[in-house]
């Protein structure tokens, strides 16, 4: 019998499917198009520093940290992307690893299957409007909107270290005017999520607020990641408004990060971890926003 649920994984591989299509064919494009960004169209082995950066921010992310801000942060200090290519760049390269985990926490923890569909279907549409904003951003625009977003980040990240997130005892759906106030905010979420806030520390406080099991973010989170990253990720590509081979390494890296913390780690004490990212999100954004007033 088809459950919703087995519905929803099947949708999830048949988007894989076109993800890993979009990419390929995006990429063979881009070698032979002309006026293509070298970022855009450079293939080969990624660097060990790229690969480093996708084994642990996936790895955090599996396991409560989030993924976009640290990443950011890491290609701002190393100077590993260019600031224009950041925000697609993270969509691209973060998208297999958020697959995998989704496939993971929604066989995992139960969830009301109709609020989970729905809350997806909106972070999906706030990312594809989103994504097609974005991509066509100048650099100082870009850099303006990700240091604000950092900030946003390190602050999301503060108040879920004070308690600012759902019980252990609350509803595992929503219904009526608390099931509007979901899909609205998920949708803001998911245009956000195309700019480089991660939806991790969001979503928690969002679930929070409607009253929901602090324990159903998972498979929300990581449900409209997996279903919004490859169609942002699409729109990021045909306008080859990303790196490639950063992008590859966050993908190769990320993999058995997240295997390594869903099977193996399970569970770690990570409060001063988020601490720690909330100042170096702050100095990331500091510095993005002084490269934006000084026209870098």
């Amino acid at each position: 019998m088809l459950t919703p649920l087995l519905a929803l994984r099947a949708a999830l591989g048949g988007l894989t499917a076109y993800y890993a299509w979009a990419w390929w064919s995006g990429a063979r494009r881009a070698r032979s198009a002309r006026a293509v960004p070298t970022e855009a169209s450079a293939a080969g082995v990624p660097s060990a520093g790229v690969l480093g950066v996708g084994f642990v921010t996936n790895f955090f992310d599996t396991l409560g940290i989030g993924s976009f801000a640290p990443t950011t942060s890491a290609f701002k200090f190393f100077k590993m992307v260019p600031d224009r290519f950041i925000p697609g760049t993270l969509n691209v390269g973060h998208t297999p690893p958020v697959i995998v985990q989704a496939f993971i926490y929604t066989a995992a923890i139960e969830v009301d299957p109709t609020t989970l569909v729905l809350m997806i279907g909106a972070a999906v549409a706030g990312a594809w409007l989103g994504a097609g904003v974005v991509a066509g951003l100048p650099k100082r625009k870009i850099q303006i909107g990700m240091g604000v977003a950092l900030l946003v980040a390190a602050a999301l990240f503060a108040w879920r270290n004070l308690g600012g997130t759902g019980t252990e005892t609350g509803s595992i759906g929503l219904e009526g005017i608390r099931l509007a106030l979901g899909l609205a905010g998920n949708f803001v979420l998911g245009a956000l999520m195309t700019l480089g806030i991660g939806m991790y520390a969001p979503c928690m406080i969002l679930i929070g607020l409607l009253g929901m099991n602090a324990a159903v973010a998972f498979p929300i989170m990581m449900g409209s990641c997996a279903f919004l990253m490859p169609v942002a990720s699409s729109r990021f590509i045909a306008r080859h408004a990303y790196a490639l081979r950063p992008s590859l390494g966050l993908a190769i890296g990320g993999l058995p990060g997240v295997l390594i913390a869903a099977y193996i780690v399970t569970s770690l004490d990570i409060y001063y971890v988020r601490w720690l990212v909330v100042g170096v999100v702050t100095i990331a954004a500091t510095m993005m926003l002084r490269s934006a007033a000084k026209g870098e």
